[in-house]
């Protein structure tokens, strides 16, 4: 198995163990969390939303399990489920626009702040 295949899939098709999956669950959780929060209820961009998540979390799942017998089928369904997370992230970007927020980037202070409280719970806020 070379590297590729090693961190695209589960030799066995263990999906849950995959750090990309455990990402995905994470995008789906917080997707749920802020539709349902920060949506108005009869928004049809909620479910735009959620299923986006839930599309690329599943098609990891998918992937992974058939990579045990098809490489060029995860491959596939690794793909849709980079789609899945790319509509997700321009509604996110759409959410930000229309209210004149602004977007963090990528080496702001903020998501910096993030990632550190992510790896260590205890960062002071």
């Amino acid at each position: 198995m070379n590297n590729e295949q090693k961190y695209l899939t589960s030799p066995n098709g263990d999906f849950k163990t995959l750090l990309t999956f455990r990402k995905a669950q994470i995008i789906y959780d917080l997707t749920f969390y802020f539709a349902h929060t920060f949506l108005n209820r009869t928004d049809r961009t909620i479910d735009q939303m959620i299923q986006a998540a839930r599309s690329g979390k599943q098609n990891i799942a998918e992937g992974s399990a058939a990579g045990v017998t098809s490489m060029e089928t995860a491959i596939k369904l690794t793909n849709v489920a980079k789609a899945s997370f790319q509509e997700l992230l321009l509604d996110y970007e759409d959410f930000l626009r229309v209210r004149n927020l602004r977007q963090w980037k990528k080496n702001s202070v903020e998501v910096d702040f993030m990632r550190k409280k992510s790896v260590d719970p205890s960062v002071p806020d």
